[in-house]
């Protein structure tokens, strides 16, 4: 049997996932992804099942792999808007991946990002490496009202801990979980996403990139919707905002920052326009990179490999 693995987290992170992998009898190749279609077009019809991150699978590749030895694609993490998903189920290649596994970790990236911008960790640790003493004011985010635009397993896990830290929460989401809500009453839930908008101090994305989630907060968002002039949060995918639609609303003073762990194009080019700019903080996607998470995913995305390659 042979094994493509292209995560880097998985690759780079010590732990029991290691240890599963080696004990299966295969014979595994290890390519550092995400890993294009142009990379993926001559080798995939080698492989039987591939651990994947971020990688490009197109009806090309799949179709490529299907003419090959290709049975399963196993995505390490959730998003799974990098596989055409039809194009697997039209050439039968199994698809899984690992749900409800991320909201720790990201949900604490997530108010990691905001203590960092609201309390100028960031401007003052410079500073201070530089031999300043100068001191900034920050700002409590106690009373703030954060916004949760998503409310899958981040946005819950997100929600309930604002909630504990004195901030009032309110979540959008096209499918409403009363029991979770039931359990959780001090979130307010919204069907009008305009109510973030409008309301929040603080508004964090977390949803999947779809052709209806493209550039989800874009110019006429930032313009005409946003009435507080709030920290946006993107700990979910590059292309749910418009870059250039977020530079101008922070130097209009629409949007008070743009903290991001992901890009549109990662990993991130020479020319990224976010770079360089006042009120933007930039982490290299690594909200779901802690050594708890990544072995948590990292077993998970063998066994499911296992299970679809032994059906």
């Amino acid at each position: 049997m042979k094994i493509l693995l292209t995560t880097t987290s998985f690759q780079d992170t010590p732990g029991k996932h290691h240890d599963l992998l080696n004990s299966q009898n295969w014979d595994i190749d290890y390519l550092r992804g995400p890993v294009e279609q142009s990379v993926l077009l001559p080798i995939i019809h080698k492989y039987d099942g591939v651990i994947c991150g971020d990688d490009e699978y197109t009806r090309e590749v799949i179709k490529a792999g299907k003419e090959g030895k290709l049975k399963v694609l196993s995505k390490y993490g959730v998003g799974l808007d990098r596989i055409d998903l039809e194009a697997a189920k039209e050439f039968g290649i199994g698809v899984t991946n690992v749900p409800g596994i991320n909201q720790v970790s990201v949900s604490e990236h997530v108010l990691a990002l905001l203590f960092t911008f609201s309390k100028n960790i960031h401007l003052q640790y410079n500073s201070v490496q530089a031999g300043s003493w100068k001191r900034e004011i920050g700002s409590e985010i106690q009373g703030k009202t954060l916004g949760i635009i998503g409310l899958g397993a981040v946005g819950k896990e997100l929600g309930k801990k604002a909630g504990a830290l004195g901030m009032k929460v309110m979540a959008y989401d096209i499918f409403k979980d009363q029991e979770f809500l039931d359990k959780y009453s001090e979130i307010n839930f919204t069907t009008d996403i305009d109510d973030i908008y409008s309301k929040c101090d603080v508004i964090s994305l977390h949803l999947p990139h779809t052709k209806q989630t493209d550039k989800l907060i874009n110019d006429i968002v930032i313009t005409t919707k946003l009435k507080k002039q709030p920290i946006i949060i993107n700990t979910a995918r590059g292309k749910l905002i418009d870059p250039v639609a977020v530079i101008s609303g922070i130097k209009n003073k629409l949007i008070k920052g743009y903290l991001c762990d992901v890009l549109e194009t990662e990993p991130i080019l020479e020319n990224e326009i976010l770079l360089g700019i006042e009120n933007i903080i930039i982490t290299p996607h690594v909200g779901s990179r802690t050594y708890e998470n990544v072995q948590n995913q990292g077993l998970k995305s063998i066994l499911n490999l296992i299970n679809l390659l032994n059906d």
